[in-house]
């Protein structure tokens, strides 16, 4: 007995003994469980019991200077599906596939997967939506959403940009002011049963989301319109490679205009470029965005040019400033200039300006009397005016991708530097630079900041923040500004730019021809041809800026192919802007009389030219292209262009070439 008696204990201690090392156990794994993992499982039980849906925000409005919507959003949908509910994958796929236009294959796999919810496609239309659902296809969802609609299309591309499938701004202005125009997503939070079905009397909390502020510019969309169909022509008419064009209020900087041909449908910025349409498959997606950026690329803001000879207005501005040079100062041009032991050639080599005053140098566009002008300032002077004027440095405005322009170090400049850079060569600037620094100018010599933002309002319209216009400096005094807007006039009126010129406005301004660098070296045949110009001369309201990049249809100078160009943005804009005409006795006359036609002279001899001319009571200024022009020199360009109706007594520059 007493040994039946102890096996009976040693049992019930060891069975006391393990139920002891369970209940530890137990217990240290509840401890566990509760106390030290206990967040993670919560979390995890919280993931499955509910159904945490965002509530995408609505993203602001961009409008005009006027309140013109430019972008705003579309209804559009994002598909979810539930898988769990889907019995018949291969049937629901097929649907999905032809009526989104995707692969089978594909949405088999996401209807098959171990998710609770996946998601379908974003951004999807509200016809495609009702027609899903008149299907009534089991385990879809749909969730609004919105899409980013540009309502004009390709209008102010380059300036609007465009936002990726997360409508988060990609270019241009949609990114640079993303973190306004964005907005808050909110939260609908509610319990589910394992069906998804919400839990009756469960504690259910929806957070508004917060909508994106809306972003008025200083684009008006009228001015805009003008610049668009004026460079669109030049582009078809010159075949050139990029038409661009400004529209600026020089008293504030404001960008009333900007535009670039060729441009794109912001709407659909990933569409396969036509030049890329054989060989896009084959390419890389490197290859792809790069293809892609090309087109999305601003050049007015990111490509750097020599400007050439509308680099003339800032040596100018400087000379009259330094006080190196007056506008009745004598010159005299020989068709070259020699420094050190260098000849740079004046555009007349054949044909020298000979005595001229400083006005006349400007009017002519002659070489040696600018870089006479920048050898009496000296490159420190020069430069201190150089740098003044904004160039080397980005402007500040609102877009991406700005650059700062190619300006050497003023160590680095020897006298054939100096005199290069004195008429536009040498030097490489940005055309937002360019009219920013001519802005100056004609402004009393205040350097403006570019303003492309006027504010931000919300949606009953208050404003939540003005971008004031900013002035950077004071480059120049009122009376070196109130010479330039003078004799720029009188480039129109009398000199090479009038191309621009415009009855009942005065209209300043100055061409530019320029020969494009590559490796090194000027290359023969490639131009950039450019009209900058303001109006009225006597109290500005615009400054326009033209650049055509490598013009291929015969002609490449600015005062024949980008002059009308500008006339015609001028014209329209200043009547928009509700600018009276003020005529003088002359240009009133001239109104009273019929207006003449001018004939075509290209391709025909020189004296034959000047007789048609004459018997149309029309008057001609001759510039060769090479060499000395004689009787039986070829006229191979002119303006303006044969068929325009001008006043009698127009003068029609005419462009020669001895014949071969």
């Amino acid at each position: 007995m007493a040994t039946i008696a102890k096996k009976i204990k040693k049992r019930v201690i060891f069975i006391l003994f393990g139920f002891t090392a369970m209940f530890l156990f137990l217990t240290v794994k509840l401890f566990f469980i509760q106390i030290i993992n206990g967040p993670d499982y919560q979390q995890k039980a919280m993931e499955q019991w509910t159904r945490d849906v965002p509530v995408p925000s609505r993203r602001g409005i961009i409008y005009d200077r006027n309140g013109k919507e430019l972008v705003t959003n579309a209804p559009a949908y994002q598909i979810y599906v539930r898988p769990v509910e889907v019995s018949d994958k291969e049937g629901t796929a097929s649907i999905l596939g032809n009526i989104l236009g995707m692969d089978k294959d594909a949405l088999v796999e996401k209807l098959s997967a171990k998710k609770d919810t996946i998601l379908i496609k974003q951004k999807v239309d509200s016809e495609i939506i009702n027609e899903l659902r008149a299907m009534e296809l089991k385990g879809l969802i749909y969730i609004d959403e919105s899409k980013r609609f540009y309502t004009q299309s390709n209008f102010a591309s380059h300036v609007l940009g465009f936002t990726n499938y997360d409508n988060q701004g990609q270019d241009g202005v949609e990114a640079t002011f993303e973190k306004y125009l964005n907005g808050f997503p909110g939260r609908d939070i509610k319990m589910t049963d394992t069906y998804g079905r919400e839990l009756p009397g469960s504690d259910r909390k929806y957070y508004e989301p917060q909508d994106g502020l809306n972003l008025v510019l200083t684009i008006d969309e009228v001015i805009q319109h003008f610049t668009e169909k004026a460079i669109e022509n030049a582009l078809q008419e010159n075949n050139a490679k990029t038409t661009m064009a400004i529209v600026m209020d020089p008293k504030t900087g404001d960008i009333l205009s900007m535009a670039v041909k060729p441009d794109y449908d912001n709407n659909n910025p990933r569409k396969i470029p036509e030049d890329f349409a054989d060989n896009w498959g084959t390419m890389s997606l490197k290859e792809q965005y790069d293809a892609l950026f090309k087109i999305w690329r601003n050049p007015i803001i990111s490509d750097n040019y020599e400007p050439g000879s509308t680099f003339k207005v800032i040596t100018s501005a400087a000379g009259l400033e330094e006080g190196v040079v007056k506008p009745d100062d004598k010159f005299y041009c020989s068709g070259y200039a020699e420094v050190a032991g260098h000849k740079l050639k004046c555009w007349r080599y054949y044909k020298p300006h000979g005595s001229e005053t400083f006005v006349e140098g400007v009017q002519n566009s002659c070489n040696p009397v600018f870089i006479e002008v920048a050898q009496r300032l000296g490159r420190e002077k020069f430069y201190k005016y150089i740098k003044g004027f904004g160039l080397g440095n980005i402007t500040n405005i609102k877009l991406l991708g700005e650059a700062a322009g190619i300006v050497r170090n003023v160590s680095s400049i020897g006298p054939v530097e100096l005199a290069n850079i004195a008429f536009g060569q040498g030097i490489s600037l940005t055309p937002i630079q360019l009219i920013t620094a001519a802005s100056a100018i004609v402004n009393d010599g205040y350097l403006m900041e570019p303003r492309i933002a006027k504010k931000l309002i919300d949606k009953d319209g208050n404003i939540i923040h003005d971008f004031k216009p900013r002035m950077v400096r004071q480059v120049i005094s009122k009376d070196t500004s109130y010479t330039m807007r003078n004799i720029l006039e009188s480039v129109v009126n009398n000199g090479s730019g009038a191309g621009a010129y415009i009855p009942g406005y005065k209209v300043g301004g100055k061409t530019g021809t320029a020969q494009k660098a590559e490796g090194g070296r000027y290359v023969q045949g490639r131009y950039v041809s450019s009209f900058l110009a303001f109006a009225p001369a006597n109290d500005p309201k615009v400054v326009v800026l033209v650049v055509i990049d490598e013009p291929s249809a015969g002609s490449y100078y600015g005062g024949v192919i980008a002059s009308p160009v500008v006339k015609s943005i001028l014209f329209d804009t200043l009547r928009y802007l509700d600018v009276k005409p003020q005529y003088t006795e002359e240009e009133a006359e001239m109104l009273m009389k019929e207006k003449i036609i001018v004939p075509e002279v290209r391709n025909i001899k020189l004296k034959e030219a000047k007789k048609l001319l004459s018997q149309n009571k029309l008057r001609y200024r001759l510039e060769e292209e090479q060499g000395e022009p004689t009787e039986d020199s070829i006229i191979i360009d002119q303006t303006p262009r044969a068929d325009s109706k001008v006043d009698e007594g127009t003068i029609v520059i005419l462009y020669a070439k001895p014949k071969e």
